[in-house]
């Protein structure tokens, strides 16, 4: 059985399409564009500024524009980074049981630490998290497995006494290269290539609940 739970923070746990695509809109309403609705976005939102940018406004990295919009687009991002982001439905009660078993859960995002720190703070998880990895707490970013094996070793856990769960092909990817368990989570984002049952994690699973069902069924095949 997992002895420690680590989680993606975008589309997994919390839902902060409604805030990234305000940052975005911002950018469009400085160019006289109309805003997107958040659904037309919310497919993009785990690939952070770069998907964003490419979703709503055509602007690719090779654009001579892209590292000023970028940098815009996180300002705009930071200075608003919790109005309308919560936490996805169950997760707080997920949370609240993993405390009360005394299990720990840590966040392994791609998210730079400059948003993911305050962000948690926002959000009330900052003292609970076990361990936080952001974007650039590891010279590399999923899917390579060195933030999830950063993330075991500050829980004091080898990989294998860990599970990730993600809403992204790159967390399960990240999760098998670290050899650690993986569950595909079907409510979060799931960018727009193929879906989650193609991602060979170990199971997908539809609500957060589902996570601890998983961990009894694989406790009792040992």
């Amino acid at each position: 059985m997992a002895q420690a739970v680590l989680f993606d923070l975008d589309g997994t746990l919390a839902d902060t399409a409604p805030d990234l695509a305000r940052a975005l809109n911002q950018l469009r309403r400085e160019r006289a564009l109309p805003a997107l609705p958040v659904a037309a976005l919310r497919a993009h939102a785990s690939s952070g500024a770069r998907g964003l940018l490419k979703a709503g406004l055509g602007i690719e990295r090779e654009h001579p524009d892209f590292g000023a919009l970028r940098e815009a687009f996180l300002d705009h991002y930071e200075n608003a980074l919790c109005v309308d982001t919560t936490l996805f439905p169950g997760v707080d009660e997920l949370l609240a049981e993993l405390d009360r078993r005394a299990l720990p859960w840590g966040i392994v995002t791609n998210k730079a630490e400059r948003f993911t720190l305050p962000l948690l703070r926002l959000l009330s998880l900052d003292t609970r998290a076990a361990c936080v990895v952001g974007g650039d707490t590891t010279p590399n970013l999923k899917p390579h497995p060195e933030p999830l094996l950063h993330a075991s070793r500050c829980v004091g856990l080898a990989p294998e006494q860990c599970i990730y769960l993600g809403d992204d092909l790159r967390d399960i990817q990240a999760a098998r290269a670290a050899n650690m368990g993986s569950l595909a989570v079907s409510w979060g984002y799931l960018g727009d290539g193929p879906g989650p049952a193609e991602w060979n994690a170990d199971a997908v699973i539809d609500k957060p609940s589902e996570l601890l069902k998983f961990l009894a069924r694989t406790s009792s095949m040992r």
